[in-house]
């Protein structure tokens, strides 16, 4: 038996659904607002990867236009693990391509993972200082493997004052083969006043000391990269007078390495945030730990791993590790955001936990 609805309760519940309707769509276009804006806020981003290839170096830039440069690509075999640990940022990343890839040198821990690399990801030219200029068979053959796996790609050899073309940053190479920078432009070379209690550093005859390095910046956020620089050439770029000026965002050389990591640069940059991109059980020195943990502005210093080898007090809070001591299994990276007016964020994927760093 069906009930009639009384005729004045009818313009009631016909005003009732109307106002639930009109809730719906408003809420339906608030979400669709909202997710808009975080969408755009996410493409306006400057993207860097800082990837776990267990201490050499492998590190991913990819610009709010999506064009991507990645920085080395870690060691060769181990069943492809490097190459897949680049795909996993890739992917987070939302690419699918490399537009760029810089070797800062030839050292197997920075070229050793290429080979594997190209045969997953399709590579758009490859940047590099030139032949290999280091008398050892590990750098001839991790070098011939890579000029192998170049073929007929697009290739080019980098040069001091030469830039990057990835729309929406500017990418200039700082050293290269050797050699340095004098001025970068747009930045006034200033007296260097941490020069004078510096130490005399050795010759290295090396790789190290042919590292390519870059200065990328976006708005306001800086973001250095020396590759593994050793401290006679680190010296010699900002010293007497420093060209870069202050960073946002180091990577600490040479993986933290006391060969490298001269208060004379790492003083003169005042890193606010630095990534040290060292293993379990390779780098992460104390000296270099705390001469870049002692900068003058220094927030945090983040870890790819805990420094196995050193004590509690050259190690950064767990926190700030994304692969402590006793992980269940290693391969979490860092994550950081960039925003054109200078703050940026870093996300231990680890954990989750983001931190964020507000412009100067």
């Amino acid at each position: 038996m069906q009930t009639s609805v009384p005729a004045y309760i009818q313009p009631a519940r016909s005003r009732l659904f109307t106002r639930f309707f009109l809730v719906c769509a408003l809420a339906l276009v608030f979400v669709g607002s909202t997710q808009h804006s975080a969408a755009k806020g996410a493409k306006d981003r400057l993207l860097i990867y800082s990837i776990d290839v267990e201490g050499g170096q492998s590190t991913l830039l990819v610009s709010p236009s999506g064009q991507s440069l990645l920085v080395d690509a870690g060691w060769p075999d181990n069943n492809g693990r490097d190459a897949g640990r680049i795909q996993a940022a890739m992917r987070d990343a939302g690419i699918t391509r490399i537009d760029h890839l810089l070797i800062t040198h030839y050292h197997v821990d920075h070229v050793g993972g290429v080979p594997e690399l190209v045969k997953r990801v399709e590579i758009g030219e490859f940047l590099d200082h030139g032949p290999n200029r280091e008398d050892s068979a590990s750098t001839r053959d991790g070098y011939s493997a890579y000029l192998k796996a170049i073929g007929d790609k697009p290739h080019r050899v980098v040069h001091p004052g030469d830039t990057i073309d990835i729309p929406g940053l500017s990418t200039i190479v700082l050293t290269a083969d050797g050699a340095h920078i004098d001025a970068v432009p747009g930045i006034m070379p200033a007296p260097n006043p941490y020069c004078a209690g510096e130490h005399q550093w050795p010759d290295d005859p090396t790789e190290n000391a042919r590292s390519t390095g870059i200065l990328v910046t976006f708005g306001k956020f800086k973001f250095l990269d020396l590759g593994d620089l050793t401290g006679q050439k680190e010296v010699a770029l900002v010293c007497p007078k420093n060209p870069i000026g202050t960073v946002d965002l180091y990577l600490v050389t040479h993986h933290g390495m006391d060969l490298s990591n001269s208060r004379a640069i790492v003083d003169a940059v005042h890193p606010r945030v630095a990534i040290m991109n060292n293993g379990a059980h390779k780098a992460g020195m104390p000296e270099a730990w705390q001469t870049v943990h002692d900068s003058p502005g220094l927030v945090d210093l983040w870890q790819l791993h805990t420094a196995e080898g050193s004590d509690a007090a050259h190690n950064s809070p767990a926190a700030l590790i994304a692969n402590p001591a006793g992980s269940a299994q290693d391969g979490a990276y860092l994550k950081v955001a960039a925003s054109p007016n200078g703050s940026f964020s870093v996300t231990n994927t680890r954990t989750g936990e983001t931190r964020e760093y507000a412009r100067r």
